[in-house]
C-alpha cells in the first residue's frame, strides 16, 4: 500500500492518454425503451477533471458509469481507461485505476468505519495476509483517510449507526485506500438531507482539489454548477450536451419539452 501523500496527491496514471475514452458505446438493445439504453456514447474526459453526468430517468447515466468499470456489457464500441481497454482480459488492470462509489455507500453494517475502509484493500492481500489480518500500514492509512473525512470520532463505530452523510464519507474513504486515479460516484447524494449533501459534495471536491479525476451522476442542477468543472448531459442514450456548467436549466428546459412531444404517456425509467 502506498503512503497516504503518494495514494492521494500524486496520480502517476499517463498523463497522455484521456482519463476516459468511449468510441461509438452501445449496450444491449432494450424492448422497453426500444432502444440501447446506451446508444453510441462518444466522450473523453481528462486526467484532473471534475465532471457531473445528467440526464433525464432513462437517459442512461448510471449505466454508462457502470459500463467503465465492466459491470455493464458494452455490445459494440471501445471503452479506455488510462489508456487501457475495458475488456475481460484487463478489467482487473482498468479497476486498480478506478474507484466506484455506489448508492448508499455499500456499506456492510455490522462492521465498524475502520473494517470497512480496510474491506477496500482486500483485493490487494496475498493468501497469508489474509488469514492474518490487515497489515499495521493498511490500518494506518485507513485511520488517516477518516481523519480527512472528518470521522475521527466514528473510526470505531459501526455502520449502522451512522448518518447518511457519514456513510457515503466512509465509503469514499475505503475507496481512496484502493490508489484510484479515477473516482465514479453514482447519485452519492441520494437520500441525504442538506447537511449530508453538503458533507459528500465537499469531501469530493477535496479529493479533485488532490489531483483524482471525478465523475459524478447528478440530478441536482445547482449542485452541479457549483461543484463540477464540466457537464455531460445524456439524451436517449447519447451525448445531448458536453461543455461549461452554466446555462444547464436552458439545456434541460429543451429536454423535458422534447420528453413531453415524443412520449406524452411514457412513464420514466431509471437507467
Amino acid at each position: 500500500m502506498e503512503s497516504l501523500s503518494n495514494q492521494i496527491l500524486d496520480p502517476t496514471s499517463d498523463q497522455n492518454c484521456a482519463a476516459i475514452a468511449c468510441h461509438h458505446l452501445y449496450t444491449a438493445y432494450q424492448s422497453t425503451l426500444k432502444r440501447p439504453i446506451l446508444n453510441g456514447i462518444d466522450l473523453q474526459i481528462n486526467h484532473g477533471e471534475f465532471v457531473a453526468l445528467l440526464g433525464l430517468n432513462g437517459a442512461g447515466k448510471s449505466t454508462l458509469l457502470r459500463s467503465l468499470v465492466g459491470l455493464v456489457p458494452v455490445k459494440q464500441g471501445e471503452i479506455q481507461i488510462c489508456g487501457t481497454s475495458v475488456n475481460p482480459s484487463q478489467i482487473n488492470e482498468v479497476r486498480k485505476n478506478v474507484g466506484f462509489l455506489f448508492q448508499g455507500g455499500g456499506l456492510v453494517e455490522q462492521l465498524s468505519c475502520l473494517d470497512n475502509v480496510l474491506c477496500g484493500c482486500l483485493g490487494d492481500l496475498n493468501t497469508w495476509e489474509s488469514l492474518w489480518g490487515f497489515p499495521k500500514r493498511d490500518r494506518r492509512i485507513a485511520m488517516q483517510l477518516l481523519q480527512k473525512m472528518g470521522l475521527q470520532e466514528q473510526i470505531y463505530q459501526k455502520a449502522r449507526y451512522l448518518s447518511g452523510g457519514q456513510r457515503q464519507r466512509v465509503a469514499i474513504a475505503r475507496t481512496l485506500i484502493q490508489s484510484p486515479h479515477i473516482l465514479l460516484a453514482d447519485e452519492p447524494t441520494t437520500g441525504l438531507d442538506v447537511s449530508g449533501i453538503e458533507q459528500v459534495m465537499n469531501s469530493l471536491q477535496e479529493i479533485h482539489r488532490q489531483g483524482i479525476t471525478v465523475v459524478v451522476v447528478l440530478h441536482d442542477l445547482a449542485l452541479a454548477a457549483k461543484y463540477a468543472q464540466r457537464a455531460i448531459i445524456l439524451q436517449e442514450g447519447q451525448v445531448m450536451y458536453d461543455g461549461a456548467c452554466q446555462n444547464m436549466e436552458d439545456q434541460f428546459a429543451k429536454l423535458q419539452n422534447q420528453s413531453i412531444v415524443q412520449s406524452p404517456m411514457q412513464s420514466p425509467i431509471a437507467a
